[in-house]
């Protein structure tokens, strides 16, 4: 066996969990050291060996006050910088945020060392796994959700990401926390076992790649030739007045510029003003002149209905051919709306944010007809929600997500936010446009790959052949059902196992 002390001092757990989660962060984009995702994980159950249930709980907290401290903490660009917040309290806020999501993390630690009493293999390579998955899952969607650094996506791009059609993001975060449950085992066990572990952990990477080979769909018709537009626009003047007439001037001219492509791609609110104020002045006009050339245009604009009381959307629009609209179902909370109004009172105040009371659109599905063709939508947070995007398929031949990014800053989110993109675009196996206010707009082949992009804060377009598929991938067919059965089946298997040893 290798000399592992029998229990490290709860100190040194804590620190050991903290900077574990911290690391972890590098795994993710735009670093993208994947190798990290693996040790992180193997540190993790380093530190919650031999702890009571409330001192597993505490280092679980820790690695997620790691983990989120470092990866989440643009947060407070949002509030603070951009939601016009004080400083202080947006600092605060952020904190108790982060807090809050690292609890995720200590139910993780505690539940691990509850069910972590069988062999040696069985917390490594069964409790691990299964917790981490459902814990992600969890966080995935109560109280609306919060997905970002769900692990799976630090593998994009490693031979892992094969794994990604079959079983989505939380499929491949399982085959990482089995992964880090191997690597454990290298580091443990003793001389045979290391050598199963060894074999074990070659063999995880040689079926991902070999999955990787696998065409899950298939061309649909003829190639496009499609244009993701970025203004550049800062988020400081984005609702001036004074900026609105050059705003819509420096989209007009990009689309001008573009009149080659088949498709072009506005952001998220590119136009910042309601779509009945500028019907007649520009969109109007707009789609006259997608039709004349045959090309689809593809705007995010917020936009009315009258249903009772005024309702307000963030919507993207499609013109060329037929118009069609979709409303933005999935809002960020405390930034698209503010939830238990009635019960905050005063503390709403704080929250100064820019059109920031939308309503959720209700259509059942997330498809848009662009020039004749289905093609599945989602703005901004709305592509982290990968439930939510197969909605759209099989009939969606490509995959269009708008985003305002300049919520961010110069952050990491950004980059983390196009790595998500990437990860639907496998899950799915349709190519996807992604164009956003200040970057990172890129287009996305049915691989994952980046076939190119706008940097962040440059104004410019990229274009790209695209070719539309069909067919629909193991993921667009099973969802996130084959994942979360497989952890919650390691689990049940783990707790099986801990309590037949301790009878």
């Amino acid at each position: 066996m290798v000399s592992l002390p029998p229990s490290l001092p709860i100190a040194v757990s804590l620190v050991l969990a903290f900077v574990a989660g911290a690391a972890l962060v590098l795994a993710f984009a735009p670093f993208s050291w994947y190798p990290l995702a693996f040790l992180a994980l193997a540190l993790f159950y380093l530190a919650l060996r031999d702890r009571s249930p409330g001192g597993a709980f505490v280092v679980g907290w820790a690695f997620g006050l790691g983990l989120m401290g470092f990866g989440v903490s643009w947060v407070r660009i949002s509030l603070n910088e951009f939601g016009n917040m004080d400083p202080g309290i947006a600092n605060l806020l952020t904190a108790l945020f982060v807090a809050a999501m690292a609890l995720y993390y200590g139910i993780a630690g505690w539940l691990i060392h509850r069910l972590d009493r069988g062999p040696v293999w069985v917390g490594p390579l069964l409790v691990l796994p299964g917790v981490w998955v459902l814990v992600e899952w969890l966080r995935g969607w109560l109280f609306t959700g919060f997905p970002w650094l769900t692990i799976g996506y630090s593998q994009i791009d490693s031979p892992l990401a094969g794994f990604a059609p079959v079983a989505g993001v939380h499929g491949v975060s399982l085959v990482v926390a089995i992964g880090a449950g191997l690597l454990w085992g290298l580091m443990a066990w003793t001389r045979r076992s290391r050598i199963v572990a060894a074999l074990g952990l070659g063999g995880v990477f040689l079926a991902g790649a070999g999955l990787a080979q696998f065409d899950w769909t298939r061309p649909a018709g003829a190639p496009l030739r499609a244009s993701v537009l970025q203004a550049n626009i800062p988020q400081s003047i984005k609702w001036d007045e004074a900026a609105r007439l050059p705003t819509i001037e420096a989209y007009l001219q990009l689309t001008r510029d573009h009149l080659d492509s088949d498709v072009l791609v506005w952001p998220e609110t590119a136009l910042p003003d309601f779509l009945h104020r500028l019907r007649a002045p520009i969109i109007d006009p707009l789609s006259t002149l997608a039709n004349e050339r045959g090309i689809g245009i593809v705007f995010g604009i917020p936009t009315t209905s009258e249903d009772g009381e005024p309702r307000y959307h963030n919507s993207l629009v499609s013109i060329g051919g037929s118009e069609d609209v979709y409303h933005k179902r999935h809002l960020v909370p405390f930034g698209e709306y503010l939830p238990f109004r009635r019960w905050l009172g005063p503390v709403v105040e704080w929250f100064d944010v820019p059109m920031s009371d939308f309503s959720p659109g209700q259509m059942v599905r997330p498809l848009l007809s662009v020039n004749g063709q289905s093609v599945g939508v989602s703005i901004c947070y709305e592509i982290a929600f990968p439930a939510e995007v197969i909605e759209a398929l099989p009939d969606a031949v490509y995959l269009i997500t708008v985003s305002n990014d300049a919520w961010f800053g110069d952050s990491l989110a950004p980059h983390q936010h196009l790595e998500i993109a990437r990860m639907r675009a496998l899950e799915t196996g349709r190519p996807l446009l992604r164009a956003t206010n200040t970057g990172i707009s890129a287009i996305i082949d049915d691989r994952g790959r980046l076939g190119g992009a706008v940097p962040l804060f440059e104004r410019g377009a990229f274009s790209a052949e695209i070719h539309p598929r069909s067919g629909a991938t193991p993921f667009v067919t099973l969802g996130n059902a084959l994942a979360i059965g497989l952890a919650t089946a390691l689990l049940l298997a783990g707790g099986v196992l801990s309590l037949r040893r301790r009878n």
